[in-house]
């Protein structure tokens, strides 16, 4: 176990927490952060390491949302009790494409994660989300409240979370565009999408976690608890942060850093290939 390796370890669990929940594309920062401080581990470990530290920032979500989320809340009436149970469907019927599709092409999606393929979708959404605002100025948002998201919306919200599959176009990126596309306000497009990701990141985390076989070494395990527990606290900032921010102003400013971003990462993975020619 290394001091230098700790100190990467809580650089990528800042990284994971701040760039999680915004629709910026935390892989994207996290393979750049990568390529410059370069993680010392096995390749192996590196890819389930990327995944699992996300377990710290969703275990953010639950936290914050605790008390919204908790069907079993002796607070609530039965019928809020019943309109959380109805929540949570939608959120696994929203889950649903994403599970499936994951399961099936995982391992082939990771053939793309690249600097080239990411900067590309950085760059992509970025001006999709500047299109959007532009389009959403003034404009008047039919689903206001997360309660009145339909089992039809949470699943066409879901088949805009498989695009995430590719790498650099971010979860919270395209369930926020896709909710925002299909009526959600700001602030409902974000907190459907903050849900969303309990089921699927518990789910990523939990499919590594069973094809690596748990077979770390205890530096490696320390090394995983460290960046969740970074990436929790970080993570819990971050939501409020964007939760305020929206609440006064629209997405477009994330639209300009991911081009920003794209085309950074586009620049340095072109940089290093010309100079290891």
């Amino acid at each position: 176990m290394s001091f230098f390796e700790i100190l990467k370890v809580i650089v990528f669990g800042i990284v994971e927490g701040f760039t999680e929940w915004l629709p910026i594309s935390s892989t994207g920062h996290m393979i750049l952060v990568d390529e410059i401080i370069h993680f010392d581990v096995s390749e192996g470990f590196r890819e389930v390491f990327m995944v699992v530290i996300q377990l710290g920032a969703i275990l953010a979500v639950v936290v914050l949302y605790f008390k919204k989320l908790n069907p079993f809340s002796r607070e609530k009436t039965q019928n809020q009790q019943m309109a959380t149970v109805r929540l949570w469907s939608k959120i696994i019927v929203g889950c649903l494409p994403a599970a499936v599709m994951g399961l099936l092409f995982d391992d082939y999606m990771e053939r793309f994660m690249n600097g080239y393929v990411v900067s590309a979708t950085l760059i992509i959404y970025g001006v999709f989300f500047i299109l959007l605002e532009n389009r959403n100025q003034g404009a008047e948002f039919p689903i206001s409240n997360v309660g009145r998201v339909s089992y039809k919306t949470a699943a066409l919200i879901g088949c805009f979370q498989v695009l995430s599959l590719i790498p650099g176009t971010s979860r919270s990126g395209s369930t926020i565009l896709g909710a925002m596309l299909l009526g959600c306000s700001r602030g409902v497009a974000a907190e459907f999408s903050f849900f969303m990701g309990i089921p699927i990141m518990f789910g990523a985390s939990f499919l590594k976690l069973v094809k690596s076989g748990f077979g770390f070494s205890a530096a490696e395990w320390f090394y995983l608890l460290l960046g969740m527990i970074i990436a929790f606290g970080v993570s819990v900032y971050s939501i409020k942060f964007l939760m305020g921010y929206i609440r006064q102003h629209d997405f477009k400013f994330f639209g300009y850093y991911r081009i920003v971003l794209g085309i950074v990462v586009l620049s340095y993975f072109g940089i290093s290939a010309l100079v290891g020619a």
